[in-house]
């Protein structure tokens, strides 16, 4: 008897195992092409009625920062702060959410810990 790992023929599963493995490498390669897809797209969020808009990548790196001029007030800095803080939580969140959406096309919606 061979010390391989086969299962023999009449063994439930046996035949099952080379597919399971090639639908594995599949989803494997579909979440390396939407996670290459993600870095390249961008979520904008605002805050203070659209007085401060942020742009984000898929990867949640910080594209770009829009301050409209009539919310900028030197007796306030600390309300535009805010804003711009709120703004940033936003477009990461639409980011997380953008991910989680791409990601339960490739998995069918089954949840596989340590995923994301």
């Amino acid at each position: 008897m061979s010390k391989g790992k086969r299962m023999p023929m009449g063994m439930p599963g046996g035949g099952n195992m080379n597919n399971m493995m090639k639908q594995v490498q599949k989803m494997q390669k579909q979440m390396e092409d939407m996670q290459k897809e993600l870095e390249e797209r961008e979520v904008e969020a605002t805050s203070g009625g659209g007085a401060v808009t942020v742009r984000v990548s898929g990867k949640k790196a910080l594209l770009g920062v829009k301050i409209d001029p009539e919310v900028v007030d030197k007796d306030d800095v600390e309300m535009l702060e805010d804003m711009i803080v709120a703004a940033i939580n936003e477009a990461f969140r639409k980011a997380d959410e953008m991910t989680e959406d791409e990601m339960r096309k490739v998995t069918g919606g089954v949840n596989i810990p340590g995923l994301l």
